[in-house]
């Protein structure tokens, strides 16, 4: 981790933050550090706040869907997705994976993370699920999104 020091920063794979073993319940701090996180390119999560530089440990991915609402505007259909950061974006459905134990993961924030659906917003999005053989797939805007497995995540 090239001399970077911990933050005593765990989060947990709900996405709860906690500080030396204590949840941390201050939303508005967690915002900030959500805002001044990035990774590595060893997937190592950080925190970078002005000269202030340190690391995160993650149980799994810092960021979770904890909504989906689909829209269609001017006859484009769109999957959008409400983050545990209070952002909002429009879901890449390219990058829709299938995870351990059929955890669903999607990247976010232009793919530079990956984020964990919750199991509310993993029901909002199934209910749009296909299943042709043994294979998954998201039909949107007259395409065939094929979810690939990827076990090794989560």
């Amino acid at each position: 981790m090239q001399n970077i020091p911990p933050c005593m920063i765990y989060i947990d794979k709900d996405g709860k933050w906690f500080y030396n073993g204590a949840e941390m319940i201050n939303r508005a701090i967690v915002l900030d550090f959500y805002s001044h996180l990035t990774i590595d390119d060893s997937g190592i999560y950080i925190i970078k706040r002005g000269n202030e530089t340190c690391f995160v440990e993650v149980a799994d991915t810092p960021f979770i869907v904890t909504r989906v609402d689909f829209e269609k505007m001017e006859g484009v259909e769109r999957v959008h997705l409400f983050l545990i950061d209070e952002t909002e974006e429009t879901l890449a459905p390219e990058t829709l994976i299938i995870g351990n134990e059929n955890i669903l993961y999607c990247t976010i924030k232009q793919g530079l993370f990956m984020a964990r659906f919750s199991r509310a917003a993993y029901y909002q999005l199934a209910s749009r699920i296909k299943e042709e053989g043994d294979k998954y797939y998201l039909p949107l805007n007259n395409k065939k999104y094929l979810i690939c497995d990827h076990p090794e995540i989560g």
